[in-house]
């Protein structure tokens, strides 16, 4: 739809930027909805896929650069994981499940679009976007690290693997898992690079 028409576009930016930005107020009242208080790790907006879809959203309203990379890179590299292993505690035809998969596909949705429909690049050299959403990556990890002991949360799995099967299972023990989940993760945004080698951001 965002390739047929400029109506089109409008109309598909808008619906993918209010999923990007209503996902995770919407997954909160889910969460409410059950009959038990839901844990603090669904209600404080720390898990990476929460930042990334409110990223993602911003990304399709403003263009801006940052946001952009962090939403193609952390959207495939990371987000995809979360769908074929979804750390879940519930299913369907409750809220929080159905939200977690709308949320999901939503930023891996962004993910594709802003190359494939708005012609966004990676920044020349090829590497350099990579390095750049790596760092935003160890900077999230750090800040996770101090709050998580703080409040007794798991965000980002960086505390323990999740409750359902991994990838994460095949890492290590703890906390030897989590540079691996690094090494892994630069490894993804460096081949998620590669399909741009000599393309130029379209205008």
């Amino acid at each position: 739809a965002g390739k047929r028409s400029a109506n089109g576009r409008r109309l598909s930016t808008a619906l993918l930027a209010l999923s990007g930005l209503m996902s995770y107020p919407l997954s909160v009242a889910a969460w409410m909805s059950l009959n038990k208080p839901p844990a603090i790790d669904n209600l404080v907006p720390l898990h990476l896929c929460d930042l990334t879809a409110f990223i993602a959203g911003l990304a399709l309203l403003t263009k801006h650069p940052l946001l952009r990379s962090l939403t193609y890179f952390w959207g495939l590299a990371a987000t995809m994981q979360a769908l074929l292993t979804p750390a879940i505690t519930v299913g369907f035809p409750a809220w929080p499940f159905v939200m977690f998969f709308i949320q999901h596909f939503a930023i891996v949705g962004t993910a594709l679009y802003i190359p494939i429909v708005e012609g966004w690049r990676p920044l020349d050299p090829l590497w350099k976007s990579p390095l750049e959403v790596y760092k935003w990556s160890v900077i999230y990890m750090a800040v996770v690290l101090v709050v998580n002991p703080l409040l007794g949360t798991n965000f980002g799995f960086l505390s323990r693997p999740p409750d359902n099967p991994s990838l994460i299972d095949h890492l290590g023990p703890w906390p030897w898992y989590l540079f691996a989940m690094q090494a892994i993760a630069l490894t993804l945004f460096l081949l998620l690079a590669l399909p741009f080698r000599g393309r130029r951001e379209e205008r």
